[in-house]
């Protein structure tokens, strides 16, 4: 999603490049400067010790004490010394001067027998110093030093070396430090241009601006969005989660779980190998302790496994809706195929009758009615709660349409009013619905032994303040292998067909561990399988007169005992 762009500030990538060549000038353009102060300070100091060893030396010369004492004219003497002292020691000059400071050398013989300019105070007192000093030659760093005779004082020394001098032999070195810096800024130019572009691509060219509006309609995104979304980096942990997949996935009150792997997150085993696959999920659907789920999975990728984007559906009141509907759907084609029948039967009483057989078209009628209400009796008799009465009425069509006897034990015995508001007609319709549809499906392929007949038995009663929901058919039986995994989502032995294979006794199994009951299951007595749901009641005391509920024993397999019910549906 590209959002509309603000004009005015250029790109962030742009304004970082901008910032960082800045930067990096001032920063080259500083030590440039620094260091070029520093080599100039460096370089006096040198100077100094440089004229301070000339000047030392000139004193300390034998030659020069010896000229200052015996010659009547010492210049003479001094002259051609200091001008061959000053040529061999790379000075500007070397001055040899009385006490007075009337100069006896001078690289200009002009200056000879003029004062020197400078201080000499100090080295009147016997001290050797160093001074910057304007002189004839101009500003120069210049030693002075006392020329001694014995305990006496006889003259004095200066050399020196012009800042000018200075300044050129500085020069070299800061030609070289500029052209290091200017290679500096150039690369450092480079690199940043290099880092900015790349920043350019993964921003889109987006100024900060946009940047910060994107991220504020993200999380408005985020949070506004009902439908759960879940991002997994490219080691399968949590990047991103907004609310509706924390709710979900029921870890809205876990803490913070980004950067936990998807492993850790206690999902249901085939909801995590599906958030672990690195394949491609188109409406998957899933279930949680309590919902059910349609999951799609799209990895991203650039050349290499980048991440996971996932979304996630709650269409837990629409599979039951579904489920609902399609026990309408039964309904309404009993009724129709019922109609069907009830049409052939009135033109059988409308044909007695025109032959005059009018006894035998009431006898026939009669029969009918009887039979019809015989079997509304039987149902209603055992169990006389109105949804799951009306629940087995409607599902005894439907099997019987489809070859299937279903009967009510003569052990149900389920009163009106007896089942707690806790416990809703809609997960009683889910539970015992999904186990009446498995079983009949089972007993339509298969029937008793030696009879051929097809046959599903139902069983509804309170037992120990439980309620025991048992559906036993004459099929082929569950594999002893399967006992798990047929309540496991998409679990099916019938033939590929619409969505929704594979998932009733799934969805059973979620109602009872949501009402914290025990599901099982092991082989009916006469052969087939057998389904038994125990939910807890609330322990309340029985009306005066009330009949007492028949306790019937589990019914085990007639070759290996029954399996133990385990909470929560495990088998």
């Amino acid at each position: 999603m590209r959002f509309p762009r603000v004009p005015g500030p250029r790109s962030l990538a742009g304004q970082l490049f901008a910032m960082q060549a800045v930067l990096i000038a001032v920063v080259v353009a500083g030590y440039a400067l620094f260091t070029y102060v520093s080599d100039r300070s460096q370089a006096e100091d040198a100077a100094g010790r440089q004229a301070m060893a000339v000047a030392r030396s000139v004193a300390d010369a034998p030659s020069v004490r010896e000229a200052i004492r015996d010659a009547p004219e010492p210049t003479t003497l001094l002259q051609p010394y200091a001008v061959q002292v000053q040529r061999d020691t790379d000075v500007d000059f070397v001055t040899i001067m009385n006490p007075e400071g009337i100069r006896w050398t001078h690289p200009d013989e002009a200056q000879i027998g003029q004062r020197f300019l400078g201080h000499r105070e100090r080295a009147l007192r016997g001290e050797s110093f160093t001074e910057t000093f304007s002189g004839t030659l101009g500003p120069s760093v210049r030693a002075v030093t006392p020329i001694h005779d014995g305990d006496r004082i006889v003259g004095l020394v200066s050399a020196g070396i012009r800042v000018e001098e200075i300044s050129a032999r500085v020069q070299d070195q800061v030609t070289a430090l500029f052209g290091v810096a200017a290679g500096a800024l150039a690369l450092g130019a480079v690199g940043t241009y290099v880092i900015n572009a790349r920043l350019r691509r993964h921003t889109h060219g987006m100024n900060a601006a946009e940047l910060s509006r994107m991220h504020d309609y993200h999380q408005a995104a985020l949070h506004a969005v009902r439908e759960g979304l879940l991002m997994l980096d490219g080691q399968y942990k949590v990047a991103l989660m907004n609310d509706g997949g924390r709710e979900l996935l029921g870890v809205a009150g876990e803490g913070n779980v980004v950067g936990r792997s998807v492993a850790e997150l206690g999902l249901p085993a085939p909801l995590t190998g599906a958030l672990l696959s690195a394949e491609p999920r188109v409406d998957e659907v899933h279930l949680t302790a309590d919902r059910v789920l349609v999951v799609n999975t799209s990895p991203v990728s650039s050349g290499e496994r980048r991440g996971t984007v996932v979304t996630l559906r709650d269409v837990t009141e629409l599979q039951s809706l579904m489920g609902e509907l399609d026990s309408e759907r039964g309904f309404t084609q009993a009724l129709r195929s019922q109609a069907h029948e009830a049409a052939n039967r009135l033109h059988t009483v409308v044909s007695l009758i025109e032959l005059d057989r009018a006894e035998e078209a009431v006898d026939f009628a009669t029969a009918e009615l009887e039979l019809a209400q015989a079997l509304t009796d039987q149902v209603v008799a055992a169990v006389s709660e109105p949804v799951l009465a009306a629940l087995l009425l409607g599902k005894t069509a439907q099997a019987n349409e489809r070859g299937v006897e279903l009967v009510v034990s003569e052990d149900s015995c389920l009163d009106d009013g007896l089942l707690p508001d806790t416990l809703p007609a809609r997960d009683l319709v889910t539970i015992l619905g999904n186990l009446i549809d498995n079983a009949v499906d089972a007993a339509q392929g298969g029937g008793e032994a030696g009879t051929g007949a097809s046959r599903v038995t139902v069983t509804a009663l309170t037992e120990d303040s439980l309620l025991v929901l048992r559906v036993s058919d004459t099929g082929a039986g569950v594999d002893p292998a399967h006992t798990e995994a047929v309540f496991q989502r998409g679990f099916t032995t019938k033939p590929a067909g619409p969505g929704g294979r594979g998932l009733g006794l799934a969805l059973v199994r979620q109602a009872v561990a949501r009402h914290e009951g025990t599901l099982r299951v092991s082989e009916a007595p006469g052969g087939g399988a057998e389904f038994e749901v125990r939910l807890p009641l609330p322990k309340v005391a029985a009306p005066p007169g009330a009949a007492s509920p028949v306790n019937t024993p589990t019914v085990a397999s007639a070759n290996a005992p029954a399996e133990p019910a385990l909470p929560g549906g495990d088998v």
